[in-house]
């Protein structure tokens, strides 16, 4: 979702704290598996949007994204070019050989949890797509393994940086991670690009959701007319992948998983 952090203190959380994100995290990653297995041909993106609003209000949650600074629905659902906030359509059908991207959250007890996942409509796709998700998915696993206490947010960055660079794709600039907890996005922001040894220090108690967005060809942003919607100025795919993690003291605890 759109980052609107404020400039804050980074706050640290408690052990019971990171337990509540815990649970949050599990149900995002329960319910975008389910998701995944939805990913058919001619299913419309409204009926993914329903079918996770359902499952989250089943958990006793509440849903992150619904109303956030007016985006009307619970789930982002962003088709090949669209990088990141694509609003859900009951006119949007899938097509086999779409890359998509869904990207989830809900609130529960008080607490957010907040991850995406990219996948290719059937077991067609161009190549490109295919890697490109690879690529995107190994970005994030990358910057993951830089977290460990002490060292700079800038480790974490720069690594998902050179990751995806090296494969020879492009890392997005605009929209970046975000510290997450009582609310959606808390500092610190979490870029997907910058140099080793720089930015917060990463302290145990922080939790940040780490978000590579990646292209296959220009990295430059174009919103389109409904406000939200975020697609490679280019036309080229993109793909995004995110985790929720939780610094302690013996390194990253990805809340996020099953």
């Amino acid at each position: 979702m759109k980052n609107k952090v404020a400039i804050r203190r980074i706050r640290l959380k408690a052990p019971w704290e990171i337990e509540l994100m815990r649970t949050a995290n599990r149900i995002v990653a329960e319910i975008l598996g389910l998701l995944m297995e939805e990913l058919v041909e001619g299913v419309t993106t409204h009926h993914l949007d329903l079918f996770a609003e359902k499952e989250i209000l089943r958990r006793g949650c509440k849903p992150a994204f619904k109303g956030y600074h007016g985006y009307p629905a619970s789930l982002c659902v962003s088709i090949n070019e669209e990088i990141v906030h694509g609003i859900p359509s009951r006119h949007r059908r899938l097509r086999q050989g779409d890359l998509v991207s869904l990207d989830l959250g809900v609130v529960y007890n008080g607490y957010y949890g907040d991850a995406a996942v990219s996948g290719i409509v059937g077991s067609k796709g161009p190549s490109v797509a295919h890697r490109l998700i690879e690529v995107t998915k190994g970005a994030l696993e990358a910057g993951i393994s830089k977290i460990k206490p002490r060292p700079r947010l800038g480790n974490v960055s720069a690594a998902i940086q050179v990751y995806a660079e090296s494969a020879g794709f492009g890392v997005v600039r605009q929209f970046v991670g975000h510290g997450i907890g009582k609310a959606l996005h808390e500092p610190p922001e979490v870029p997907n690009y910058g140099r080793k040894g720089t930015g917060p220090v990463l302290k145990p108690g922080m939790v940040i959701a780490i978000e590579p967005m990646v292209t296959a060809g220009s990295v430059d942003v174009r919103v389109l007319e409904d406000g939200w919607t975020a697609v490679t100025a280019d036309g080229s795919l993109a793909a995004h992948f995110e985790h929720t993690v939780a610094i302690t003291n013996k390194g990253p605890l990805i809340l996020s998983v099953i």
